[in-house]
């Protein structure tokens, strides 16, 4: 048997996947309904909307399987999410890649695969909508055309549950987004013993520009920032707007002197752009760092707290508190 590889953007894609907070969700309709459609059109037995998580494939939508999830080692899946767009298997008891698969010679006996990979927004692969039966057959090219379509009307469910946790002005993770995947790393973290902090950062005389310049240039100033903070930190650090100039980083992998080295280089990125923009106002803030202790903080909104005090306390220094 061959186990799937593992995607080069690994860390990248389940940052995409875990976003969508969606892994070990009750069923929905808007999923059931295309398997139910997907079983019914190509007369299989089995059709599954799957999420491949990182040790294990997980169905959003399970139609015709009695197992909710099954172990990524063994998974077809996890071969389909390295291809482009099909991954077909004519007859898997006729392929030395899954011969002796434990999902070929026993339940649910899978001699037929057809998947079709699912993309998120920002084309990350996490996972697919698939076909399985329990005998050999193929796919014709109406056949692949009539699955793609399905998958892009889920790929348009998961499209619309990213814009639940996404910030439209910025693009950055919302409130909401950022506490589900703030999570995951806070319980990593503490499993690994990594270093982990957060910074809590509120724009300095915010009001004063949307009151002296209107609001439209007071998108522009936020989008400017979140531009600005995404090409400061790591793609592998959690970056998110928690409401109006509210913003918030969880850098992974940092303690608190090396993030506050990152904060000093923000603070520098921000005054160069507020020099060369020269739109009248100066682009600032201030910040919180919370370095996490895991016999002090038991939960993220514990070190959101916290660092939202810290700010607090600088803005304060600084003159004009909130």
């Amino acid at each position: 048997m061959l186990s799937p590889a593992i995607p080069a953007n690994e860390a990248e894609r389940l940052k995409a996947l875990r976003a969508l907070d969606i892994l070990d969700t009750p069923p929905e309709e808007r999923f059931d309904r295309l398997t139910r459609m997907a079983r019914r059109l190509f007369n299989v037995p089995i059709a599954l909307v799957t999420l491949v998580d990182e040790d294990r494939q997980w169905f959003k939508s399970n139609m015709g399987l009695s197992v909710g999830e099954t172990p990524r080692s063994v998974s077809f899946c996890g071969h389909a999410i390295l291809q482009e767009d099909f991954f077909i298997i004519p007859d898997a008891r006729e392929d030395p890649r899954f011969s002796d698969n434990p999902l070929v010679l026993g339940d649910p006996r899978i001699r037929f695969y057809a998947g079709c990979v699912l993309r998120t927004r920002d084309n990350q692969k996490i996972g697919t909508l698939c076909l399985i039966d329990h005998k050999p057959r193929t796919m014709e090219t109406q056949d692949l055309l009539v699955l793609e379509d399905l998958t892009a009307l889920a790929e348009q469910e998961f499209s619309a549950l990213k814009m639940a946790t996404m910030d439209e002005l910025t693009g950055l993770s919302n409130r909401r987004g950022f506490l589900s995947l703030a999570r995951h790393s806070l319980a990593l973290s503490e499993r690994h013993a990594l270093p982990m902090s957060l910074a809590f950062l509120d724009l300095d005389k915010f009001k004063p520009i949307n009151d002296t310049f209107g609001h439209a240039e007071g998108d522009r100033a936020l989008q400017s920032f979140a531009g600005l903070m995404k090409r400061t930190f790591r793609t592998s650090d959690l970056i998110a707007r928690l409401g109006g100039d509210e913003f918030v980083v969880l850098l992974i992998g940092s303690n608190s002197e090396t993030s506050g080295e990152l904060m000093v280089r923000l603070g520098v990125a921000a005054e160069e752009a507020s020099r060369l923009e020269n739109r009248g106002y100066d682009i600032s803030f201030s910040h919180g760092i919370v370095e996490f202790d895991p016999g002090r903080h038991r939960s993220i909104d514990e070190m959101l707290a916290e660092g939202d005090a810290l700010m607090y306390q600088i803005k304060q220094k600084k003159g004009h508190a909130r």
